[in-house]
């Protein structure tokens, strides 16, 4: 059976631990879009598409490692700490 729009984005949140307001706002510059799928809006093809591309992308970057971690302000000063720790 074909998975749905939402479960896609649920499976792809838990696998990049990315906020649902900062998918949102990164895929579609919508930061309500998971809260309202969530609530039962049914999304345009258009948003389909972006929200597909935007998780294939960042599926490829991630596989050759060029994707940063996604975050709001908070999550960023945390990677940015954890990186300096690193080196």
């Amino acid at each position: 059976m074909e998975r749905s729009l939402l479960q896609h984005i649920e499976a792809f949140l838990k696998e990049s631990a990315m906020p649902p307001s900062v998918f949102g706002r990164h895929a579609v510059r919508d930061p309500r879009l998971v809260s309202d799928l969530r609530s039962g809006r049914q999304p345009g093809r258009a948003v389909i598409c972006r929200v597909e591309h935007f998780m294939n992308k960042w599926r490829a970057d991630h596989r050759v490692g060029n994707a940063a971690p996604l975050g709001d302000r908070r999550t960023r000063a945390f990677w940015r700490l954890d990186a300096g720790s690193e080196a």
